[in-house]
Formats: C-alpha cells, structure tokens, sequence
C-alpha cells in the first residue's frame, strides 16, 4: 500500500459514477475514510450507504458543481482546513467529442473551466496543504489523447495535456517533501463521458476499450510501483520513458541566443 497516510481521507472528485466511484470503492477497501464530491447527490449518497456497508469506512459527501466558482472555492477550503485529508483523486472533467470547425465555443469554454481551471487550482491547493506536512497523495487523471492531440477534439486533448504537465511541474517542486503526485492516463475507458460527450461508445473497436474496473486497478498498482505517470494500456514502458529521455535531451537546446542555423536565411 503506497498512497500516503493509510487511514487518512480521500477526497475523490467526480465520485458519482465510473472512475471516480471505482477509485472510492478501492481506497475505502485500502483504509481510507472518503470525502465524495460530485453533482449528482442521489448517486453520492447511494455509493457512501454501499461503501458505509460493505467496508465500514466512514465515508461524507459533498454535493459540488466544480465548474461553479462558489463551489469550487468551497472544496478548495476543505482541502486547505481539513488536515486529516491525505489523498487527493482530482478525477472530474468532462469531454466534447465534436470536431473544433463544428464544436460550439461555450462547450469548449465549460470544459476548460471544469478540466482545467478546476482540476489545477484543487491540485495546487492539494500540494499547499500537503507539502508542510511532509505526506500526501495527488492523483491526477489526465488521458492519453495527450500524447496524440489529432485523434479526437483538440481542445479535450489540450487539457489534458495542461494535466500531465502540471503534474510534472508538481512532481518537481515537491521532490524531497514527501508528497506524491502521479498521472493516470487511461485510453479509451468504459464510462459515461462517451455519452455526454455526443460518441456512442459501441462505435469505438472493442480491441481499444478498456474496463473501467481494470484501468483504476491498473493505476493504483502503478501508483504502488512508484509511477510517476502510468499508462494502464501500454504495453512497453520503455516506449513512454524513450519519449521522455528524447524530451529531456531537447531541453538544453530550446532557448539559446541565437536562432538555429536552418532560420539565418543569406
């Protein structure tokens, strides 16, 4: 068991159904209290009776939109005060499946503000809390369509692609103080968000879509390996750590004080 403070609370976001609810019913089985945070409270309240029963966790639910300011700076505070919170699953987000030329705009802005202003200002507010104390857990649930932003909306791919690289910085400046944040990147997953988001999940290739169950249980054995990033579907990590040796090897190259040979033209 990896995630800091065993015992400690969880709050999981996103927790009414499929990944965040999956994620509930494992660290409740892993020793944690739980703080459950979505919209729908009927959804909530019917998961915290089951998890109450089956494993005796106490567990508290917080009805939040996180796209509404007032809410979102409500959870904010709960992460800030509460120092028995020692996990942070920051899993709420949705997704727009339409093409950008046809996307509607206010779709667009609504995800942003939910996958990206929400997810980084709880993740920040995680790693505040839990820095000086020297422990915690932030799991922060990205895609892999960050990788390959032309295979679907490039806004969804953009942010999450703002999640990798804000766990990244995270994992930087908390080296050494005893907090750890991991990366989920799922592929296609077996959830709700296909049909909110307008894709009829039967028309994706069985051969691509993994079960929810399995792709959280693949992630929290990452997460007990030490991942920083884990991709639950691939199959030959040394793939993922190649792409990361070539973008370091880029890195002292890409501000200097004079532009590349191939731009100084005559």
């Amino acid at each position: 068991m990896q995630t800091s403070s065993t015992g400690s609370v969880a709050l999981v976001t996103g927790a009414s159904s499929g990944i965040g609810a999956l994620y509930a019913d494992r660290l409740a089985r892993r020793g944690h209290d739980l703080i459950l945070v979505a919209r729908d409270e009927a959804r909530l309240q019917a998961l915290a009776a089951r998890l109450l029963a089956e494993t005796g966790r106490a567990v508290e639910v917080m009805v939040a939109d996180l796209a509404d300011d007032a809410s979102l700076r409500r959870v904010e505070a709960r992460l800030r005060e509460d120092p028995r919170i020692g996990v942070l699953v920051n899993n709420a987000g949705m997704a727009v499946a339409a093409p950008l030329l046809v996307a509607d705009p206010d779709r667009l802005e609504a995800m942003v503000r939910l996958n990206v202003v929400a997810a980084m200002r709880l993740a920040v507010t995680a790693a505040q809390a839990f820095a000086p104390r020297g422990e915690g857990t932030i799991i922060n649930i990205a895609s892999v369509l960050a990788l390959v932003p032309e295979m679907f909306n490039g806004a969804y791919s953009g942010t999450k692609a703002f999640i990798l690289n804000l766990t990244q910085a995270l994992q930087a400046e908390l080296a050494g103080k005893g907090v750890r944040v991991q990366a989920v990147m799922p592929g296609a997953t077996r959830t709700e968000i296909w049909d909110r988001a307008g894709t009829a999940i039967a028309n994706l290739p069985a051969h691509m879509l993994m079960e929810a169950e399995e792709m959280v249980d693949a992630a929290l054995a990452g997460l007990d390996l030490g991942e920083a990033v884990t991709l639950p579907a691939l199959p030959d990590i040394a793939q993922w750590d190649a792409l990361q040796a070539a973008r370091g090897a880029m890195a002292p190259n890409l501000s200097l004080n004079h532009p590349a040979a191939r731009y100084r033209l005559g």
